[in-house]
Order: structure tokens, then C-alpha cells, then sequence
């Protein structure tokens, strides 16, 4: 019996010699500038910027084959915080990619959800729960707000969009704006 115990020990000590060896000499580097684009993007997943999620639209940007302006979901701030990262100027937001919105999440009704799965299957992000002939329902901090759930339900409006309540956690001060505001920062800058 010990020397099955040991012939395991070293068997368990060789693979694992071979695979941590692996990981170092087999190792992919991954290019951080797309981390770093990819990180300031809403993980929304939506498509609506050509490209089938937020990674390979990073890389894309990195890669010099896509503008930084065909972001709906994150907007001015995306564009501007791209723009930065990146040292280009930033641009207005591509019409054709879509408009900028307030951030919303998905509500199924459940009265009229017939249970088809069709819009489970059509979520990037795995927010919707349920089984087929089953209510589905929508886990609220799990959605982006993408409506990719909307067009495959055969039930008109029984997904709808919803804004999401701003609280403390989420609220930003407005910059300000006006001469009176200008004139205020020109003033502390000079001081």
C-alpha cells in the first residue's frame, strides 16, 4: 500500500513539474492596450457597435480598424475616456451605430410570457431565468439593457424597458455649465 501511495506521489509530482513548465514556456500573452480598452467599455455586449461584444470591439480599436465613437451604451464618457487612453481627439457618437440612452433593464411580464425561451437564448449576458413552457423572469442587476430580449419574443409587449432609479451609489454631479461656471473654473485656475 505505501508504495502505490508513493508511485501516485511522484506520478502527481512529475505531471505537475510538466504542466506548471507548460504554463510558463506555452504562455499567450494577451496585449494589454485591449485590456485597457476593454475595461473602460460597458460590457453590455449589444452588438450595436458592428462587432458581436465589447472584446472584440477592443480589439478592433486596438488594432487601428474601428473609431472609438460607435459605443451607444457608454456613450460621451466612453468616447472621451477612449479618446484619452488612446491620445486622439474624441468624436460625436456614430448615428449609425445608435443614440445614447439612459440606462434601462428589461422587465418580462410575466402574465403574458408564454415561456418560449426564445428570449434566454437571445441574452449575451445569461440575465433572463426560467425553462421552456415556464415563467421567465429578469435578473435586474445581471442586465445591461442591451434589448437584444425584445425582437425574438413572439408576445408584443411583453418586454418592456425600464430606466434604472438613480441612487447614491450610482448619481454623478452634473458638470457645470454657463459662463458663470467658466468663469468660476478660470478664476481657481489662476489662483
Amino acid at each position: 500500500m505505501l508504495s502505490a501511495i508513493l508511485a501516485l506521489g511522484a506520478l502527481a509530482l512529475v505531471f505537475g513539474l510538466i504542466l506548471g513548465f507548460a504554463a510558463v514556456y506555452f504562455k499567450v500573452e494577451g496585449d494589454p492596450l485591449v485590456e485597457q480598452i476593454d475595461a473602460l467599455l460597458p460590457q453590455t455586449q449589444c452588438g450595436q457597435c458592428t462587432f458581436p461584444g465589447c472584446k472584440p470591439y477592443a480589439t478592433a480599436i486596438a488594432a487601428g480598424e474601428a473609431d472609438i465613437n460607435q459605443c451607444p451604451p457608454g456613450g460621451e464618457a466612453t468616447i472621451q475616456a477612449l479618446a484619452d487612453l488612446l491620445g486622439v481627439e474624441p468624436k460625436e457618437l456614430n448615428p449609425e451605430n445608435g443614440e445614447e440612452a439612459v440606462k434601462a433593464v428589461a422587465i418580462i411580464n410575466e402574465e403574458t410570457c408564454i415561456g418560449c425561451t426564445r428570449c434566454i437564448q437571445a441574452c449575451p449576458v445569461d440575465a433572463i431565468l426560467g425553462a421552456a413552457k415556464q415563467m421567465h423572469t429578469v435578473i435586474a442587476p445581471e442586465c445591461t439593457g442591451c434589448k437584444l430580449c425584445i425582437e425574438p419574443c413572439p408576445v408584443v409587449d411583453c418586454i418592456t424597458m425600464v430606466p434604472v432609479a438613480t441612487d447614491i451609489t450610482e448619481w454623478n454631479w452634473p458638470f457645470p455649465t454657463g459662463d458663470v461656471a467658466l468663469a468660476k473654473l478660470a478664476e481657481r485656475k489662476s489662483a
